[in-house]
């Protein structure tokens, strides 16, 4: 087995699915998630900044017909023109086979609000699980112009055209992608900075281990 792509590598564990997901239901009816109208395009020539400050994200892809989502927290930018990402994908996700099928995938940059949901989405495998149908909570937001599927209520979301690396894939797990499309909550984002005062249930979510989450705190200029 490859390099683990954090979160992806519980998929396997149907009992700590089990667990997950029923936490997750419990804690949904008093779960804000942010309103559609407050998404924004994000220059791309900005859209790296989405990432840089380290936060888990959620990859999505559809082929055929089928979508999936996965938890990744081994993500980063890679470079400025054109925007381009990296995110380590495990051989056993599903959500993997759809990327290299489609040549397309998304990641969306979940919350405080979406602590549980989105250690459910890792805990589950669509390999058995239709993700969309077994955790009412996840929802897609309708995007024309995204290429991939975007998950509903997170605080940003990046549209990637996947970059053919054959031998990072296999060797190291390593997907790489040129983001062809960004956009961000603008209560928390905009003009190229994060701010999330005021705003706590939209702080991004930073996996440590097991479900555990850190949550970025003041900023400060150097």
């Amino acid at each position: 087995m490859g390099i683990s792509a954090g979160l992806s590598l519980l998929a396997t564990r149907h009992a700590a699915a089990r667990v997950a997901a029923m936490c997750y239901e419990r804690r949904m009816a008093s779960s804000p998630t942010p309103a559609a109208g407050f998404r924004r395009p994000v220059p791309l020539d900005r859209a790296t900044r989405l990432l840089n400050h380290g936060p888990t994200v959620l990859v999505s892809a559809e082929h055929a017909g089928r979508r999936n989502v996965m938890a990744a927290a081994w993500n980063m930018a890679l470079d400025f023109a054109p925007p381009k990402v990296a995110v380590v994908i495990d051989k056993i996700a599903f959500t993997r086979g759809l990327i290299e099928a489609s040549g397309r995938f998304a990641l969306s940059v979940p919350v405080r609000a979406q602590a549980a949901l989105t250690t459910a989405i890792g805990g589950t495998t669509g390999k058995e699980v239709d993700k969309e149908a077994a955790l009412a909570g996840l929802a897609w937001i309708d995007e024309p112009s995204s290429t991939s599927p975007l998950v509903e209520g997170c605080a940003a979301w990046l549209d990637c055209r996947l970059i053919p690396e054959p031998h990072n894939q296999q060797a190291y797990d390593l997907f790489l992608g040129e983001v062809i499309g960004a956009w961000a909550d603008r209560r928390v984002y905009s003009e190229g900075r994060w701010h999330f005062e005021g705003f706590d249930d939209l702080r991004t979510l930073h996996h440590v281990a097991g479900g555990h989450y850190l949550l970025p705190g003041e900023s400060v200029d150097g």
